[in-house]
């Protein structure tokens, strides 16, 4: 008797165990939802600049903008393989920039996003590698600037054109900076998240009159309340260093900083820029950098 039950119960797992494993297979092969594939930024209908740096020769920087702010390159940056298509690469040099000339439209002071792909080749023994700003050591234009932060905070050229501002800045953590003309303390924000080096890495800080909010790679790093406008002025925009602008000069051809007139010539990127979006909203999602 025992054994006919151990051959029934056998049985009836054998005609249970096909049913089983075809459900198994059946949860394997459950597709997965898609990921959303990265493209590159698009200009839209709060875009005020962008700048994709695809050329292949020349120091001119088009603008895919709908204000076409075309900007100017230092001598010492090249093109060079992007995150889409080309990028500019930069030196730790005085003659390696972007320099866009102040228009009106460069002045937002209650919404905003600063957004590109950035990589960065090392840490630098410098206060800040710049990002994109509007910035000088001159303090009534200095608006704001996106930046990443550098293995010193002490400006060893002199005085410091953010002076205050990058003592809690860790090396290779996005930094954001703003001066408003309600405060008399500029408004300094550190994402909470370390950066890579020698990889591509997209960063953004947005603002919407209230809330700060900080992105890496198209997800939330930080968001801290700030009520304070941004201030506004003609100032140029910059990519990839922070100068005074009225170092500028076209003596002899090209755009260079006059060195002699210039100061604290340490916010440089040693690295590559590539797609940077000036928006005038708050953005919350970014097409080239989507949330996986």
């Amino acid at each position: 008797m025992l054994r006919t039950a151990l051959f029934a119960t056998l049985a009836v797992l054998a005609t249970l165990a096909p049913a089983g494993a075809a459900h198994a297979a059946k949860e394997k092969r459950k597709p997965k939802a898609p990921r959303v594939p990265a493209v590159a930024p698009r200009p839209d209908s709060v875009t005020v600049g962008l700048w994709r740096f695809d050329e292949t020769l020349g120091l001119q920087v088009a603008d895919a903008g709908p204000f076409r702010l075309v900007g100017t390159a230092g001598t010492d940056t090249r093109p060079e393989f992007g995150r889409f298509r080309n990028a500019r690469q930069f030196a730790a040099s005085a003659q390696s920039f972007v320099a866009v000339p102040w228009n009106p439209v460069l002045d937002l002071e209650r919404r905003f996003t600063i957004e590109a792909w950035v990589y960065v080749n090392a840490v630098r023994f410098a206060p800040l590698q710049t990002i994109a700003a509007r910035w000088s050591p001159i303090v009534n234009e200095q608006l704001w600037t996106l930046g990443i932060g550098g293995a010193t905070v002490d400006d060893f050229a002199g005085s410091s054109a953010y002076a205050g501002l990058l003592t809690n800045a860790s090396p290779m953590h996005l930094v954001f900076a703003y001066r408003s003309a309600q405060a008399t303390q500029p408004q300094t924000f550190v994402s909470v998240g370390e950066l890579p080096v020698q990889r591509w890495v997209h960063v953004a800080a947005t603002f919407d009159g209230e809330v700060v909010t900080l992105y890496v790679d198209g997800r939330m790093d930080s968001q801290v309340v700030s009520p304070y406008l941004m201030r506004t002025a003609e100032v140029p925009l910059t990519l990839g260093s922070t100068f005074d602008s009225h170092s500028l000069t076209d003596f002899g051809g090209d755009l260079r900083v006059d060195t002699i007139r210039a100061r604290n010539l340490n916010y440089l990127l040693d690295g590559l820029l590539d797609e940077v979006r000036l928006s005038s909203a708050a953005r919350t999602s970014f097409e080239s950098a989507p949330a996986r």
